[in-house]
């Protein structure tokens, strides 16, 4: 190839004769930019880590609702292993690697909350969810009480 300066080379790409495109300064937005940022305005708001953590909090210093039998440390008293349970339920918003929502959390002692979490005695996974939603439908008004949640009833 040859050079015409100390700086510029040719490239293949220069003979193609493609062009490359002028931006143009101040382009109307078109139909799809303009309906974007409206779906993007109406976007439903998350839960800050601030508000979150009350949720946490709301289970410090509270007995095990898990109650698993044969596994529970924590029955009738407040166990120090006893910490927030996530739902491990899609419906709850746990996906992946991600966890369920704060609000979806049961507080649980550290024996219970493996049992939960890990399958290591091969309980079907039917059995976690019915033994956390009877620890979750024990726990909600109370953590409401606590937290000074009102409770909208069911009609």
């Amino acid at each position: 190839m040859k050079r015409s300066g100390p700086l510029q080379r040719r490239t293949p790409l220069a003979r193609t004769g493609f062009k490359r495109k002028e931006p143009k300064p101040f382009a109307l937005a078109d139909r799809k930019t303009i309906e974007r940022h409206t779906a993007m305005k109406r976007r439903v708001k998350r839960v800050t880590i601030a508000e979150g953590k009350r949720f946490i909090d709301a289970c410090r210093g509270e007995e095990c609702y898990l109650l698993v039998p044969g596994v529970c440390c924590s029955v009738g008293w407040a166990h120090e292993s006893v910490v927030d349970c996530h739902s491990n339920q899609s419906r709850h918003g746990k996906a992946g690697a991600m966890k369920a929502d704060n609000k979806f959390t049961v507080p649980g002692c550290g024996p219970c909350h493996a049992w939960i979490d890990q399958n290591t005695v091969g309980t079907p996974r039917q059995v976690k969810f019915d033994v956390w939603d009877r620890a979750y439908e024990r726990w909600e008004p109370v953590r409401a009480r606590k937290m000074g949640i009102e409770m909208q009833e069911a009609a």
